[in-house]
This record gives structure tokens, C-alpha cells and sequence, in this order.
């Protein structure tokens, strides 16, 4: 990479890493803490209220994504950041799980992914992108693994409140990153003739992205409304937790650099495939574990294997977006991305909370499980660049 292309992926991975601690921090405590509100007897509204951000977001990546292509990445980013901040205060004051889902519903209209991953491919040239890609990728996993570990610890001493509290102020220390680290946006950006979402809809090589990124995040949303209470059955508490899943974050991050090697030697699509395929058979072990209880450490290993599989997803699809979409509709095909993406986060959020209501945890990963292997069987022809897609 060029200086300029570090200093791009340093700050737009901080600004990401910034804006998912936020999030991170709510979503291993979420279901457990917020009991005690009017409303928090019922799994399906809490189902609701996890997953609701991924609505809001869903409808309004596109439109800001295409925005930030006619208007610039940076402004678009701001104003994202600042909805959030607005969102997570709001949180912050609920009384209950109805105010709670609406004010998660306005964070979530701080849809700003599509234009940070638009600008980061605006400044990296196609052969490191992959790479910038995953370092940002590599940065929400670490903020994940943080997030293990305080959040047990910020929610014994300020609550849920305390945490929304501190989301808002990471959010505002994300727009202090666009505004003086970030590198501007190159003058191409500003002048080339502008896409329209219809490209991006009717782009033949890109619906199994797009179609696998909304499985990616229903499985994951999916998973945390479950996962947590195994661990509780299996005999950890609560504010143990982090002992299981950060060792799992942090072993997975090995994967990235076989991805990297992977993809100099031409065998990306094998690796993507083999991602998707332990995607799928870790829902089928957690369908088993869920039946027999194992223990702690038994779940910690499944852990590992799917957060190794989420990294090489999570670092390759956005990347191979950036270099299938027409240039001029990067930012319209990555806002199209990232709507199935939070529209996975909402259908993950609600699936988890009927099932759970309605049958049990079994269910939830046998949905998951026939999910991921919908989209192995549909995926399994995805070109992995513009000159093999034709």
C-alpha cells in the first residue's frame, strides 16, 4: 500500500471500529439487561428491538450510498454519524422495550457503511483492496473481542443507559477522524458521471453478494439471540462470557492472512466457498449443542470456527462489490450491499425472537443451518472479478 492508502484504511477501519464498539457493546447484554423494562418479558419484542437497526438501515443504505456519490462520501459519512449519536442518546433514555426499538430504529438511520467502503475503494487500488477490506473487517472483529470483555464489566456499573451513553460519544469521535484524518475524496470522484441504482439492480454478477450478505448477518443477528443463553445453560455467567468468545475472535484472525495468500495464488473462489461451507456446518454442531447442552469450551471452539468464517465473508464480499459494480455506481451497488446487509440484521433479530417464542433454540439454527446452505448451493458459480465474469 501507498501512504496514502494506509492512512486511508487506518482511519476509515478506526471510523468503522468506532461505530461497531458502539454497537458491540449492547449486543452480548441486550437480551439479559433489558428484562427489567415494561415490555421485556416478551422474546419476540426484544427480537424487535435487537433487530430493528437493521431495518431503519436497510432502507436507507441505497439512497445514501447513492447520495454520497452525488454529493461526496464525506458529508454523508458526517451526517450518519451524528443521526447515530442522536439514536444512542435516545436509547440511553428509554423507559422501555417500544422506546428502546424506536430510538434503535433511528440509530439505524445512520446508515453510512456503504459510503465508508465506497470512499476506502475510491482510494485503494484494486490489487490491495482485499486487503483494506479486511483490515477493516479485522478492526470490527477486535472491536467485537473488546466489546466481550467490557461489556459484562460497563453494564454492572452503568447499566444499558451507560452503554447507549457511551456509543454516542464514540460516534462523535468518529467525525472527528472524517474530518481530519481521513485523506480527501480523490477529484474523480467529484466529476465522473454518476451511476443509477437500476445498473446496480439489474448488474448480473452481483444478486449472490448480495443475497449472501443478507444470509451472513441473519445468521449472526440469529445466533446472539440464542448463543448467550447456551452459555448461561452450560454453567458460565454472564459476565463470563468474554472468556469464551474473545480467545474465538482472536484465534479466527489467523484466517485473514491465508485469505491474503489465497488470493495471490488465484484460489479466492475456494476459500469463499469454504467459508460459506463452515458457515453452514457450525449452525449444524450449535443445532446439535443446542439439544445436549455441551460445555462452555465446546461452544467456544464452534465460536472460533464461525467468527473464522464471518472475517474471510466479511473481507472478501464488499471487496469483490467494489470490483464487479460499475465504477460510476460503486457507492449505489455498495449502499444496495449494505441494505441486504442490515436487512439481514433485522430478519436475524425478528427469526431468533419468533422461533424462540414459538418452538425453540433448535429451530433458530436450523433455520440458519438451511440459510447458509441456500446460499452455498446458489453462490457456488460467483465470479471473483470483473474479467472471470464473463
Amino acid at each position: 500500500m501507498t501512504a496514502t492508502e494506509r492512512r486511508a484504511t487506518l482511519s476509515l477501519a478506526a471510523i468503522f471500529a468506532l461505530r461497531m464498539l458502539g454497537l458491540f457493546l449492547v449486543l452480548p447484554v441486550f437480551a439479559l439487561e433489558v428484562t427489567h423494562l415494561p415490555g421485556g418479558d416478551d422474546p419476540a419484542l426484544i427480537g424487535l428491538a435487537m433487530g430493528i437497526y437493521g431495518l431503519t438501515q436497510a432502507v436507507l443504505q441505497a439512497p445514501l450510498g447513492l447520495a454520497s456519490d452525488l454529493l461526496g462520501r464525506k458529508p454523508v459519512i458526517v451526517l450518519g454519524l451524528l443521526v447515530f449519536a442522536l439514536g444512542s442518546v435516545l436509547a440511553a433514555r428509554a423507559g422501555s422495550v417500544q422506546m428502546l426499538a424506536a430510538a434503535r430504529a433511528l440509530q439505524g438511520a445512520g446508515a453510512i457503511s456503504a459510503a465508508v467502503t465506497a470512499l476506502l475503494a475510491d482510494l485503494t487500488r484494486d490489487e490491495v483492496r482485499t486487503k483494506g477490506m479486511a483490515l477493516i473487517g479485522a478492526s470490527i472483529a477486535g472491536m467485537f473481542a473488546l466489546s466481550l470483555v467490557l461489556a459484562p464489566m460497563l453494564a454492572g456499573i452503568a447499566g444499558l443507559p451507560g452503554l447507549f451513553g457511551l456509543t454516542a460519544l464514540l460516534a462523535l469521535a468518529g467525525v472527528a477522524l472524517v474530518l481530519w484524518m481521513t485523506p480527501p475524496e480523490p477529484t474523480r470522484q467529484i466529476d465522473q458521471t454518476r451511476g443509477r441504482l437500476s445498473q446496480v439492480w439489474r448488474h448480473p454478477h452481483l444478486w449472490r453478494l448480495e443475497l449472501g450478505v443478507f444470509t451472513l448477518h441473519t445468521v449472526q443477528m440469529a445466533m446472539w439471540g440464542v448463543v448467550p443463553g447456551l452459555l448461561v445453560h452450560a454453567g458460565l455467567a454472564k459476565v463470563q462470557h468474554w472468556q469464551v468468545y474473545l480467545p474465538a475472535v482472536l484465534a479466527s484472525f489467523m484466517a485473514l492472512g491465508g485469505l491474503f495468500a489465497a488470493e495471490r495464488r488465484g484460489r479466492l473462489r475456494m476459500v469463499w466457498r469454504g467459508a460459506i461451507a463452515l458457515l453452514m456446518a457450525v449452525q449444524l454442531a450449535l443445532l446439535m449443542a443446542a439439544a445436549h447442552t455441551p460445555g462452555p469450551w465446546a461452544l467456544g471452539g464452534l465460536m472460533f470456527l464461525f467468527f473464522t468464517a464471518f472475517n474471510v465473508l466479511e473481507a472478501t464480499q464488499p471487496s469483490l462489490i467494489s470490483r464487479l459494480a460499475p465504477p460510476q455506481a460503486r457507492g449505489a451497488a455498495l449502499g444496495v450491499y449494505n441494505t441486504l446487509q442490515s436487512l439481514g440484521l433485522f430478519a436475524g433479530g425478528a427469526l431468533s425472537g419468533w422461533l424462540l417464542k414459538s418452538f425453540d433454540a433448535q429451530a433458530v439454527f436450523a433455520a440458519t443451518a438451511a440459510l447458509a446452505a441456500l446460499w452455498l448451493a446458489l453462490g457456488w458459480r460467483q465470479p471473483m472479478s470483473a474479467t472471470t465474469a464473463h
